[in-house]
């Protein structure tokens, strides 16, 4: 049996391999921390048919990796995605939509019992956003991280996941561009300031489903 794949903040992590697979790149994270046998694929090359689509067996971690980002974007960017569900279209420039992020996590990239939604945020205050992150930090839980959509004032540009804090209350973010896991203030959330990837301001989430 594969031992568990855990992230914690300072950790290195793969990078992602092309310019619009950060959502990608999150995406098979994600599958990698709830799959010991995928990520064990990725990381040795152990099969033990841990494959989800046609990526290749052989190579380096970094190829195998890159491999899967493309089989997760062919899926969330396709009309049908994760489980055969309709999708709109999206630019595949445009990198992950978020619809076809919210099926991939449903869909094996988080525990089984994980329902997902989508929110947006960009034009809350900032009495809005310390709500949303209170929010954020209260829906994530091993198993079920999130996707949050950063970019500048006009448009979302980068998409990193959110995990539980593992030490201290701050949110860990793993940032696919630098391969880093790094913390999520919550002033840094409501200011606008995220410095993450090179984006500042928090746009929307593909986050769990608040438990009842």
């Amino acid at each position: 049996m594969p031992a568990p794949f855990r992230l914690v903040a300072g950790d290195h992590a793969p990078v992602q391999q092309t310019q619009t697979t950060c959502g990608s790149a999150s995406l098979t994270v994600a599958r990698m921390l709830v799959n010991p046998a995928f990520a064990a694929w990725i990381r040795d090359g152990i099969r033990k048919d841990a494959r989800d689509g046609d990526a290749p067996d052989a190579g380096t971690e970094a190829q195998r990796f890159a491999a899967y980002e493309q089989v997760v974007a062919a899926r969330t960017n396709a009309l049908f995605g994760a489980g055969r569900r309709l999708q709109l279209p999206w630019p595949r420039a445009l990198g992950t939509p978020p619809w076809g992020a919210l099926n991939e996590l449903e869909l094996g990239a988080s525990d089984p019992d994980a329902d997902y939604d989508l929110s947006w945020f960009r034009h809350r205050g900032r009495g809005g956003l310390a709500h949303t992150y209170a929010d954020l930090r209260a829906r994530v839980r091993t198993g079920a991280p999130a996707l949050l959509y950063v970019g500048n004032a006009w448009t979302p540009r980068h998409v990193v996941l959110v995990m539980p804090p593992t030490g201290g209350q701050e949110l860990d973010v793993y940032e696919p561009s630098s391969g880093r896991v790094v913390d999520l203030p919550q002033h840094a959330f409501v200011e606008r300031r995220l410095q993450i990837g090179g984006w500042d301001h928090p746009w929307a989430a593909v986050w769990p489903v608040r438990a009842t």
